[in-house]
Parts: structure tokens; C-alpha cells; sequence
């Protein structure tokens, strides 16, 4: 099982995230958000990955910490559960329509961390800037160490959009963290 457990407080959060990549979609989640725990309920259950998520912080102030600080330790988690990522596809990616919106993310996690984020949209759901969701995915992306590519092609309706982000997300994940081999899926012989 590949499995990561990790714990991060600051003056400003306190994240706790227990993650099974070969789960079954369990989770229990509690941002103190009810989007982003929606949000992180719909990742576990279409990316049939067990996640517990306990998350605090000044949200008093606004939820760019909170947010921030969640995308570090799940891509510090996804880090960890990987390790040396031997076997691994590599490649994933998902095209998922909600309604209106069709979101396509692609995903190599060969290493390098680096996010491309077009998403063309702005506002507000609820309280919540959605612009905040660009810091989140740069902050998995930094710390898992991978390449994302999220491409939202159209829309309206911001809460579909993210929320196809995030399912594609976790399906493109998912495909990519199969094991088909033995050896590590790089032609350098290292990732």
C-alpha cells in the first residue's frame, strides 16, 4: 500500500493528512470550508484514494492560508506515498464535464514540478476567490514534485468548473499512479 501520513503546523494552519493511494475512496474530511471539503470528498471518491484531512487555521483573515497550506501537505503526501516511484505509469489524464464546464487536466509525475493553470475565470463561490484554487494546485505541484496541466476549455458556472477541476484531476492522478512494470518509467534511468 502506498501510504502517507503528515502533520504541519504553523503560526498560521495546522494541516493533518492521512493518505492511501491504493484505497477505496474512504475519507473524512473537515477544512472548516464546506466547498473545499466537497471539494476534497469528490478527489477521494473518484480517485479511489482513502483521505483523512484535518485542517486549521486564520480563516479569519481569509482562506488563502488554509488553501495554500492544504495543497503543501497533500503534495508532500503524494510524495511520500509514490517514493521511488517505480512501476508507475506515469502519465495520466482526464477530460470531465460538469454540466456546462469541461475541464481536462493532464498529469506526468516524472519529478518536476511545474503547473500550467488555464482557467480563464473569476469570482467568488460563496466567499471563497476561486483564484485561490491556482495557489493551491501550484503548492501540490511544487510538493508532490510533478507536472500539471489544467485546462478549463469553457464554463460558466464557477462551482462546476472547480469542481471538474478536481475530478479530472484526481482520475488523471489515479491513471497515473498504475502500476504497469517493474522499473521506474524514465529512459534517463531516474526521475
Amino acid at each position: 500500500m502506498r501510504k502517507a501520513s503528515i502533520n504541519r503546523k504553523t503560526k498560521e494552519t495546522e494541516i493533518k493528512i492521512e493518505l492511501n493511494l491504493d484505497g477505496s475512496g474512504k475519507h473524512d474530511i473537515n477544512t472548516s470550508i464546506g466547498f473545499l471539503n466537497h471539494m476534497f470528498e469528490l478527489f477521494s471518491f473518484h480517485g479511489s484514494f482513502d483521505l483523512k484531512l484535518q485542517a486549521k487555521g486564520d480563516i479569519h483573515v481569509d482562506y488563502h492560508h488554509v488553501i495554500e497550506d492544504i495543497g503543501i501537505v497533500l503534495g508532500k503526501s503524494i510524495e511520500k506515498a509514490l517514493s521511488e516511484r517505480k512501476g508507475i505509469k506515469r502519465y495520466g489524464f482526464a477530460s470531465i464535464p460538469m454540466d456546462e464546464a469541461l475541464a481536462q487536466v493532464s498529469i506526468d509525475l516524472g519529478g518536476r514540478a511545474f503547473l500550467v493553470y488555464n482557467v480563464p475565470f473569476e469570482g467568488l463561490i460563496k466567499d471563497i476567490d476561486i483564484s485561490l484554487f491556482e495557489e493551491f494546485f501550484r503548492a501540490l505541484t511544487n510538493n508532490a514534485k510533478i507536472t500539471l496541466h489544467i485546462n478549463v476549455l469553457y464554463g460558466k458556472d464557477l462551482h462546476h468548473i472547480i469542481e471538474a477541476i478536481f475530478k479530472a484531476f484526481a482520475k488523471a492522478l489515479k491513471e497515473a499512479i498504475n502500476i504497469s512494470g517493474e522499473t521506474l518509467p524514465s529512459t534517463k534511468g531516474v526521475l
